[in-house]
């Protein structure tokens, strides 16, 4: 019987699914950020310490930070969406999630590992990438909305970080 309390689609899932689901879709962008950093942490220090950036770039030590909260805000979300079992769109929604991910994890090796090897051509993909990354997490914030609306505001300290991080990608790969 569809709707019933006992139909396993609209039933939550008991507490130890919820908290082992909470830990996973919190590690999983922690993940991709540890992942992107410490793949690209000599770089930091390398051509991008001598790089022109943009006068509003903040110090290097702010990015780490900013991102691991950002992070955490992600799987959060993402986590509330997941527990929304039974929602129209809920798939789409963790599906959105999962490409702007993929987007965010190719940005940083992009922009930071490629540069060594392309020169300003990767830092123009790497430009390339966080526009589509903009246009994939603005989908995401959409479609998480629909499911659960505080999800969508969970999102958006995100949204706006990756909106000043493209206008910094610009800067550099316009003056370098």
């Amino acid at each position: 019987m569809t709707g019933h309390p006992t139909d396993t689609a609209t039933r939550r899932p008991g507490l130890a699914a919820q908290l082992l689901a909470l830990l996973v879709l919190l590690a999983i962008p922690v993940g991709v950020g540890f992942l992107g950093s410490a793949l690209t942490s000599e770089q930091v220090d390398g051509w991008y310490a001598q790089a022109d950036v943009a006068p509003w770039n903040p110090p290097n030590w702010v990015f780490g930070p900013v991102w691991t909260v950002l992070y955490l805000m992600m799987g959060l979300a993402a986590w509330l969406v997941w527990r929304e079992r039974a929602a129209p769109g809920r798939s789409r929604a963790l599906g959105l999630f999962a490409v702007q991910l993929v987007l965010n994890g190719l940005w940083t090796p992009i922009f930071f590992g490629a540069y060594p090897l392309w020169g300003s051509a990767a830092l123009w993909l790497a430009f390339a990438v966080i526009v589509a990354m903009i246009a994939a997490v603005g989908l995401t914030v959409q479609a998480f909305r629909r499911v659960r609306g505080l999800t969508s505001v969970l999102l958006l300290p995100y949204l706006a970080w990756i909106l000043y991080a493209s206008t910094l990608n610009l800067y550099i790969a316009v003056m370098n």
